[in-house]
């Protein structure tokens, strides 16, 4: 298959170990097919950096539910994309990219010829209904560019983007019925009652506007739309698939079916129909606002005015060429193609959630202007304080800051007064555990990158971390821990929390609330309370102080733990690596037990009941694509074996990024795997994050120059690179040797040069 990704790229790659200079075109190195199939979730549509539109094929139309219960399949679907699937269903506009729950979906559009055909059909059939096969030979996907033939149709369907506007053009046959649909019905993670209400506007005959309520992932969440035509269309029409109306009003006045100007349901597919000539295009802007149909119009008219497709497209993608030029890498064409369609990966989420005069919709569901930023959703929290966010510290500080406003924002609209633990488009879902918007502006403050009210934003982290009502966290409070008679997620929610006050006590150190900082400090320590010292575990205790009894170290299922089990958990304290060392029984106890994880064998029946994770994504015992383990092969680094700390890190690189459609170990989630992959390439992170300190390791780049926001460059130099020369023989800083295992922020934000000397042999 190596031969069908040369297609995906935007130009000829430079030749192996070539030098990279800030001339050449990083963006031809992004292959957004990768992570396609199986664990990843990733889409290979359109999208400029942080878009509020990400427009990208559908592949089926699995839903969520099956026969009355939970279909498994609808998994899959996450990002609306399969590699292995042969149809393509039509074009949304609104996707998550690496999530293991998803939503979105939104408009989708599909160009045909022919019969109108008005249902999806079938995968098997796809001349059943509106659906297309489609060949991965004839399909191109660029940075903010997807191309594809409809196969069906004969209709070349290609899509670029701006920051709200979806641009579709469409190169039809010869025909005198040719339709594009608009489904209203098509969503990702659908059922039949997702969809509260529908609304479509005929302002003319070339231009739409209505919007979508949909009662999903997001409990309540409207999105308003605009589209315009570039040819008038002939016809258009309807069909209202609602079942067990029971009141329809006096619209029976009309025959509402057929070019009328309004339509209103629940279930809703509408048609246009054109006349095309051979080789004509039809192209269609399709502007999204989270605020009003106007806001859309608006949108549209303010970032495409015109009909140039090409400028559109061209500008996008010098947008995303700016953003991979914070990052300019040395290195041979796969390792280039990895790291750079990782920072892609890194800066589709968060997205931009406003209009372009700065209005959006905030969680008490009413309309907010941005004052001084721009307002962001889609925070997957407990993925992205990990490595997503110092990340941004390091090569986008002002964007980081406007995001820690989001959820400042967020914190204010919420009616139970939380910072964000999972949420998107105005609403916040619950999902994942821990408090970790806390440990984001714990970041950003102690780093130095608080362009805010810190002291508001400290009141909010320890408002948060103080709601007792919340998952366990009155228990935790007065206990020390969270009872496994108390819930489900005992320990895993005690380590993720005390990681949490932690990151307040630093905090709250930084800005001189010494009160605070005792508090949470103390509270830090509690991730104690859960290790079981005769079992060598962190295992679940009872409300009475005893531990579980039955126990399964390597099970993920009803133990206690959140997507993980023990074995991966006990290691859960980055907050503190020697006294997780000291209770755990010392140095060499730490270093086995390190070992192991990494060598032993886990039974497939351990993994056999989870969707995210498969054989591709562990190693040993460590499970890479899952989180929680993110920083366990630095730990080594505090222990009298950091060389291992290289050895694994050089062995996981490989292992779990390759640029195939299969070639993520797991879910990106929304960046975080891809910001780990940026990070430990080029040989250092940030372990503890809510500190300065990043932990070193080994660089798989031939070099690289961090460009950084204040107009400085942090330089990285790497001496005798190559794949068995893994070991770090010494480093120098700035012209010194380095006599630690740790970099600072500052010196990565006042520039200068780290070299690394790589050898063979561990010393």
């Amino acid at each position: 298959m190596k031969h069908l990704f040369t297609a995906f790229l935007l130009g000829t790659a430079a030749m192996a170990g070539a030098q990279t200079h800030p001339a050449e075109k990083l963006v031809q190195y992004v292959n957004p097919i990768i992570g396609t199939q199986r664990m990843g979730h990733t889409y290979p549509g359109a999208t400029v950096p942080f878009g509020m539109v990400q427009l990208s094929p559908e592949t089926d139309t699995a839903g969520y539910e099956l026969n009355g219960h939970y279909n498994p399949d609808v998994y899959k679907y996450c990002a609306g994309y399969q590699y292995d699937d042969k149809t393509i269903v039509g074009f949304s506009h609104t996707h998550f990219s690496g999530t293991g729950h998803s939503d979105l979906g939104d408009f989708l559009i599909m160009p045909t010829v022919g019969a109108l055909k008005l249902n999806p059909g079938t995968a098997d059939k796809p001349g059943s209904g509106y659906r297309s096969a489609f060949s991965h030979q004839n399909e191109v996907t660029q940075a903010n560019y997807y191309k594809v033939k409809l196969d069906e149709s004969n209709i070349i369907a290609e899509m670029t983007t701006t920051t709200r506007v979806g641009f579709h053009q469409y190169t039809f046959p010869k025909s005198d019925q040719s339709h594009i649909i608009l489904d209203l019905m098509a969503g990702i993670y659908n059922y039949p009652d997702k969809n509260v209400w529908t609304y479509v506007r005929v302002l003319n005959d070339s231009t739409v506007i209505g919007y979508r309520q949909t009662n999903g992932w997001a409990r309540t969440r409207s999105l308003y739309f605009a589209m315009s035509f570039s040819k008038p269309f002939l016809q258009h029409g309807y069909k209202k698939y609602d079942k067990g109306e029971v009141y329809r009003g006096f619209w029976g006045k009309f025959n509402q079916t057929k070019n009328f100007p309004e339509i209103a349901g629940k279930q809703i597919r509408t048609y246009f129909d054109f006349k095309t000539e051979e080789g004509e295009k039809i192209k269609i802007k399709f502007a999204i606002s989270p605020v009003s149909m106007d806001g859309a119009l608006n949108n549209m008219r303010t970032e495409i005015p015109g009909w140039d497709f090409d400028k559109v497209k061209t500008d996008g993608q010098q947008q995303w060429e700016n953003e991979l030029h914070k990052i300019v890498i040395q290195g041979n064409k796969e390792i280039k193609e990895n790291f750079y369609t990782s920072m892609y990966h890194a800066m589709i989420n968060p997205t931009i959630y406003m209009d372009a005069d700065g209005q959006y919709k905030g969680l008490d569901q009413n309309v907010h202007k941005a004052d001084g930023f721009t307002n962001y959703t889609t925070f997957s929290m407990w993925d992205t304080y990990r490595a997503l966010h110092p990340l941004f510290n390091i090569i986008d500080p002002k964007r980081n800051a406007d995001m820690v406003q989001s959820m400042m924002v967020h914190f204010d609209q919420s009616p139970e007064k939380m910072l964000p633990i999972w949420s998107n488009s105005g609403n916040e879902n619950w999902c994942m555990s821990g408090y970790h918007s806390v440990v984001v502006l714990a970041d950003a403050v102690v780093k130095g990158n608080a362009p805010f009210d810190a002291n508001k934003a400290l009141d909010a982290c320890v408002a948060t971390a103080r709601h007792r009502d919340y998952e366990g966290i009155g228990s935790y409070i007065d206990l020390g821990y969270i009872p496994d008679d108390k819930s489900g997620v005992s320990v895993s929610s005690t380590l993720e929390y005390a990681f949490d006050d932690w990151a307040i006590a630093q905090m709250a150190k930084k800005l001189n609330r010494n009160d605070i900082y005792e508090e949470f400090i103390k509270r830090s320590q509690n991730y104690k309370n859960v290790y079981d010292a005769k079992a060598g575990f962190m295992r679940p205790k009872l409300a009475n102080g005893t531990f579980r009894q039955k126990f399964d170290p390597l099970s993920t299922i009803n133990e206690g733990f959140i997507e993980g089990n023990s074995w991966n958990y006990t290691l859960f304290a980055p907050q503190d690596p020697e006294g997780l060392i000291k209770l755990m029984g010392g140095n060499k106890r730490f270093v086995g037990y390190l070992d192991s994880l990494f060598t032993m064998n886990l039974p497939d029946k351990y993994f056999a009941e989870t969707e995210d994770i498969t054989r591709d994504g562990i190693i040993g015992n460590y499970v890479h694509g899952n989180e929680p383990s993110h920083h366990v092969a630095y730990l080594y680094n505090w222990t009298d074996k950091p060389w291992k700390t290289q050895e694994r890190i050089r062995m996981i690189l490989p292992r779990m990024y390759k640029p195939t459609p299969d070639g993520l170990g797991g879910n990106d989630d929304t960046g975080q795997m891809s910001a780990w992959y940026i990070f430990s390439s080029l040989g250092f992170y940030p372990v503890v994050p809510g500190s300065d300190q990043y932990s070193t390791g080994s660089p798989a780049v031939n070099g690289a120059v961090i460009n950084l926001d204040n107009g400085k460059t942090f330089t990285i130099n790497v001496k005798n690179q190559s794949a068995k020369n893994v070991y770090v023989q010494k480093m120098v800083l700035n012209g010194k040797t380095l006599d630690q295992l740790f970099i600072s922020h500052a010196d990565i934000l006042n520039g200068g040069e780290i070299t690394f000397y790589m050898g063979s042999k561990h010393k």
